[in-house]
């Protein structure tokens, strides 16, 4: 097979190893180094898994199923997006003097909840605790589970929990602060009045809702025990999003977030690639130690007023091969009405770029590869390589993301995924009509990401996270 040409080949060209599966070497400079041993001190560990863990998939058939399951995530973001920014132009047209009356119109607006996920965490609820399933996600905040009675609940891996059989199980007060932060509750339904509980409702970007009583439970996280966290016990839960856990966690920026009520403003977490058997991992607490780790990129976190939940990166450029992409400056800014950005999500599958930003990414790319497209169109994914001349090795550009306090670069595995039976190799990263983009789970493989919400920074570290 014919290589690249180029005078700057060896530093710009990533390898690929093609043999009864493709194997991809990336021989860049960035090192995977073993974290100090004493990094668990302090630090509630949790085992993760991928939902298509222990089936019989490749990687890119993994990959197929997670962008099925973000489709209407997707949707559901474009939907949000469209949206806040009617509002925004509409709150543009008051009068400039009703600042009060316009804060609080933001603060009842419901924020976006995707939803959904990638990645389950086993953990387990009440007193004795009854372990279950559920579901990451970065992009929301509410704590919840199926409960009895349940006038409507799907089917779950796991028997549904009884809060009458926990001595730990509290139902929250109508006054309670997490009460007052939900984006939709009820307090005197049917005429129960405060005796009833709060009650609340939570909404999905696949259309799946849940609904209940909220409440504080003892959870148990692998040998850690936590006290009065507030949850939602959910009585009628619709929706075929969840089937593969027995709830959902939330890690979004919101106060209803794990997170956020365990009060310790540090959390990480290492996602083993999808295609590996190993558990991933999610660290509640003081962040690992890093000391002299090669590759970690630090950038601040952004917020968005519009957005509250999500986790916005300073994302100012990329780089094919050497080549940085001719975008406009302001194509990842967050606007004022809250549009555009980018931010990193663990429960999307493959990362989502901005339209024009995508397109020049994706015609920088082609240009370098020694490869003839793949129009066929049969992975899903928009840019494809035929293998058919392909001789046992190949070579792709290197892809660099350019945030805000220094330069991600990533491995070939993150970014190129090949499958010899069709015959194909593709690049996993996609098109975002919405103006935001998204930094998806197969770019974040073996990266420890650290999440410091006190300083407002987060910290890419090159890990082999079956070594965390």
């Amino acid at each position: 097979m014919s290589k690249l040409k180029s005078s700057s080949s060896s530093s710009m060209l990533l390898p690929l190893l093609i043999s009864f599966l493709l194997l991809i070497v990336p021989t860049f400079s960035t090192s995977r180094k073993v974290l100090d041993e004493n990094h668990h001190e302090g630090i509630i560990r949790v085992n993760l898994r991928h939902v298509d863990s222990g089936k019989n998939l490749t990687k890119l058939e993994r990959v197929q199923h997670g962008m099925k399951r973000a489709k209407s995530r997707l949707q559901w973001l474009n939907a949000m997006v469209t949206k806040k920014q009617s509002q925004f132009s509409k709150s543009e047209e008051l009068d400039s003097d009703s600042e009060s009356s316009e804060s609080s119109s933001s603060q009842i607006q419901s924020p976006i909840h995707v939803g959904n996920g990638e990645y389950l965490m086993e953990l387990a609820i009440g007193t004795p605790p009854k372990s279950y399933p559920a579901i990451l996600d970065t992009g929301s905040d509410l704590i919840w589970t199926q409960c009895q009675p349940c006038s409507q609940c799907y089917k779950q891996p796991t028997p549904i929990f009884d809060p009458k059989k926990s001595s730990s199980f509290s139902k929250l007060s109508c006054g309670s602060n997490l009460c007052n932060v939900l984006p939709s509750s009820s307090c005197s339904s049917g005429g129960g009045g405060d005796s009833d509980g709060c009650q609340y409702m939570y909404s999905y970007g696949d259309y799946s809702v849940t609904q209940g009583v909220l409440a504080t439970e003892t959870f148990t996280f692998g040998s850690s025990k936590i006290k009065s966290i507030g949850f939602g016990c959910g009585e009628d839960n619709q929706g075929s999003g969840f089937e593969q856990a027995s709830g959902l966690v939330g890690l979004g920026r919101g106060p209803l977030s794990l997170v956020s009520q365990l009060k310790e403003p540090k959390f990480s977490y290492c996602l083993q690639s999808i295609d590996d058997r190993k558990n991933s991992v999610l660290l509640l607490g003081s962040l690992p130690k890093t000391k002299n780790a090669k590759g970690a990129v630090t950038t601040p976190l952004l917020k968005n007023p519009m957005q509250p939940s999500f986790y916005f990166l300073d994302l100012q450029g990329i780089s094919v091969g050497g080549t940085q992409l001719s975008i406009e400056e302001s194509t990842f800014e967050l606007g004022d009405n809250g549009s555009g950005g980018m931010i990193i999500d663990s429960g999307t599958t493959i990362t989502y770029i901005e339209e024009n930003a995508f397109d020049a990414l994706k015609k920088e790319f082609v240009s370098q590869m020694d490869l003839p497209v793949d129009n066929s169109g049969s992975t899903g994914l928009d840019v494809c390589f035929s293998l058919e001349s392909a001789s046992g090795r190949i070579e792709v550009p290197k892809l660099v993301f350019h945030f805000g306090g220094g330069d991600l670069e990533l491995p070939a595995e993150n970014y190129m995924i090949g499958d010899v039976n069709l015959g194909v190799a593709c690049l996993a990263m996609g098109s975002s009509s919405t103006g935001m983009s998204i930094f998806g789970n197969v770019q974040q493989q073996n990266l420890l990401v650290n999440h410091d919400l006190q300083k407002e920074t987060i910290t890419f570290v090159p890990t082999q996270c079956d070594q965390v």
